[in-house]
């Protein structure tokens, strides 16, 4: 991947491949950083007391971890797993294959240029990186708007070539959590309390996502949300739960949400 920098950040997330387990800890090499190897110490492996390692990391698993330091004289990265929620694990997780579909178009743009990758991240990967963040970031710009490379003082083919790959390959990325949504009302009328609470669900507004509401098996409905990232999901969710219960409760029903993970 295009980087600019050669070790990680403190604080920074990154994508790990865990490479041995010990009961002291494990060691796990950083995919985003070619060469470089972390370490999780047994304490930093998940909250509380850690009877058996095992039973929360093996060899060859993928995982996320935070950066708690880094000593690049002595070549040592110190790494942690418990320090990572689920939100987080699964925006960098979708940060990491964001940037493995950006290093492929980079390397599809440089070949139609006769150029190698090195030479594609010499000139005009890096400034990318330093414009954008990152170099997905800056693919989705020129997808967005094609002049987004025009200041950057890009040779034109190397700006023509970007753009192509970029307005071709690149679409809006978006998202999607749900759960199960079960909904109860003992009153005579009680179907329509729940259809009632249903609609107000799915009435949310979305904020240029989408909600969508499935009946499962009564009293079971799945509600699921799409947004272009997962911090905006959450949200609607919130929101969609909070008008659903709202109006069971009006009418002396109960509700009950649970979360599906990947």
């Amino acid at each position: 991947m295009v980087r600019t920098s050669e070790y990680p950040a403190v604080g920074e997330l990154v994508v790990s491949s865990v490479k041995s387990v010990k009961n002291f800890g494990a060691f796990a090499t950083l995919d985003e950083y070619e060469g470089k190897e972390g370490f999780i110490h047994v304490r930093d492996v998940a909250t509380g007391w850690v009877k058996y390692i095992r039973d929360h990391i093996r060899e060859g698993q993928k995982i996320v971890c935070k950066v708690l330091g880094v000593d690049p004289e002595r070549g040592h990265i110190d790494l942690s797993l418990k320090h990572v929620n689920e939100h987080q694990r699964r925006e960098k997780i979708q940060e990491w294959k964001n940037e493995k579909k950006a290093d492929k178009l980079l390397e599809i743009a440089a070949a139609a240029l006769g150029k190698s990758m090195a030479q594609a991240v010499q000139e005009v990967g890096t400034k990318l990186v330093d414009e954008f963040g990152t170099l997905y970031g800056a693919f989705e710009a020129a997808a967005e708007d094609p002049a987004a490379f025009k200041d950057l003082g890009f040779d034109k083919r190397w700006t023509g070539e970007l753009v192509r790959v970029a307005s071709e390959s690149i679409q809006a990325a978006m998202v999607e959590i749900d759960g199960i949504l079960e909904l109860t009302s003992a009153k005579p009328d009680g179907v329509v309390h729940v259809k009632n609470a249903l609609l107000a669900a799915s009435q949310t507004e979305t904020d240029g996502g989408s909600i969508l509401v499935q009946y499962v098996g009564a009293p079971r409905y799945r509600v699921s949300v799409s947004a272009a990232d997962y911090k905006t999901a959450e949200e609607i969710l919130r929101r969609a739960l909070e008008r659903a219960q709202k109006s069971i409760e009006q009418s002396g029903g109960t509700w009950k949400f649970e979360r599906q993970e990947d």
